[in-house]
């Protein structure tokens, strides 16, 4: 008896709480209000519209004013293919508990389950989102919350598919505890400044897992990318922590882990990168540091292929990569000290857990593939041993100065209670 009023003085207190912010208003089959956009077009500002069970056909549903729009055990909101189904246009609104199904797909409008516009302080939260053309799409809004949905795609080709999580010119915004599977992009970022990308998990997408462009001051953890086209695309961007993510099975003739272009001062760190054609695929990319991350059975771990400089690789493991690092010149300008290298063979005559001999990572092998892809048929050979053994002994065609002095004998314990 006693768990029973707590429960209902509980149930009391949620109610008074909405209430205090305004009136309460119901929307089901035998309600007063039967149309959710008949309610949201009632309600006063900072109303609660709570929606019970059952499915309701309506799309273009206009939220203009700031409100609460809470479902009950996730009725349906099915927009039999007609457009966008919320659009959201003020500040101060909460969207949850919802399933939207059958968004409006078309060549000339980025049709979306839910859009938000220029809000401000907004949350997006516990929505599930299928068969849909965009999923969450916000666009110059900021200082809002996007947590827990699940949006699930049927996507099969780019040109008619949309991404699950789109932001546009946004700012302060949290994307935490989110599904993304079988869209054009998982999570797209565009002029997207101070962003946070936690514990989502982007899986099975065309394209890329999360994909990103002229955005700074972003963090993205914790997150798993696996499956896609390609895992990740980071463009044009300064200032990024990428940091305790996992990047695996992203397989492909032009697919990687993660894919840097034109990346300023930023850290990656405790990533796993695991089963991919590429782990990172680098280009034009300075001033970064690569720190405790762990390569694992990927085609070729770290791929550089040009204009890139001051960066420092260090305390990473790399184990049984077909290729560990591949240039595609003979200069070297970045720091590579302390990692772990499977297949380095020195010895360590002092017993302190370092090789005595430098390690050199670049195999000659590599750079004649970066060449001649065609000839990658002949790895694993004897042949290919041989030239890259006469490689390592007299450097000619790989960078001289690239090695790590300092090569570890063990992997590096990478405490995951030292990502936070």
């Amino acid at each position: 008896m006693k768990l029973f009023s707590t429960y209902c003085l509980f149930f009391f207190l949620i109610l008074e709480s909405f209430a205090s912010r305004g009136n309460i208003i119901e929307v089901c089959a035998t309600c007063e209000y039967r149309s959710i956009a008949n309610a949201v077009e009632k309600a006063q500002p900072h109303d609660t519209i709570f929606i019970k069970a059952g499915t309701y056909k309506e799309y273009n549903i206009q939220i203009t004013k700031p409100l609460s729009l809470i479902g009950v055990d996730h009725p349906v909101i099915d927009g039999e293919d007609k457009g966008e189904i919320i659009s959201i246009q003020a500040n101060d609104v909460t969207v949850k508990g919802l399933k939207i199904i059958n968004v409006g797909t078309s060549y000339t409008k980025d049709f979306a389950a839910v859009r938000v516009v220029q809000s401000e302080n907004f949350l997006i939260e516990n929505l599930k989102l299928e068969k849909l053309f965009f999923g969450i799409y916000l666009e110059k809004a900021k200082h809002g919350k996007v947590i827990n949905n699940e949006i699930h795609g049927d996507a099969v080709e780019e040109f008619n598919s949309g991404n699950g999580i789109h932001l546009w010119y946004c700012k302060d915004v949290e994307v935490t505890g989110n599904t993304a599977e079988q869209v054009r992009d998982g999570i797209y970022l565009e002029f997207s400044d101070n962003i946070l990308i936690k514990n989502n998990r982007s899986l099975n997408n065309i394209r890329y897992g999360l994909h990103f462009m002229f955005s700074n001051y972003d963090t993205y953890e914790n997150n798993l990318f696996q499956n896609n086209g390609a895992g990740v695309a980071v463009m044009f961007s300064k200032f990024i922590t990428m940091k305790g993510n996992r990047f695996s099975q992203n397989w492909g003739t032009a697919s990687f882990g993660l894919l840097l272009k034109e990346i300023y001062d930023s850290e990656i760190s405790y990533n796993t990168f695991e089963e991919n054609t590429i782990g990172i695929n680098i280009e034009g990319s300075n001033r970064i540091n690569y720190l405790h991350n762990n390569f694992r059975n990927n085609g070729w771990a770290v791929k550089v292929r040009g204009a890139c400089y001051t960066n420092i690789f260090r305390n990473n493991n790399f184990y049984n990569n077909s290729f560990e690092i591949s240039y595609n010149s003979n200069l070297n300008d970045n720091e590579f000290d302390h990692n772990y290298w499977s297949e380095y063979t020195g010895y360590d005559l002092d017993k302190n857990g370092i090789g005595d001999v430098p390690y050199r990572p670049v195999k000659l092998f590599s750079y004649i593939v970066n060449r001649t892809p065609e000839t990658i048929i002949l790895l694993r050979s004897l042949f290919i041993d041989i030239i890259d053994f006469s490689e390592k002994v007299s450097p000619v065609f790989t960078p001289d100065n690239l090695k790590d002095e300092h090569p570890l004998l063990k992997p590096v314990n990478h405490d995951t209670d030292k990502r936070s």
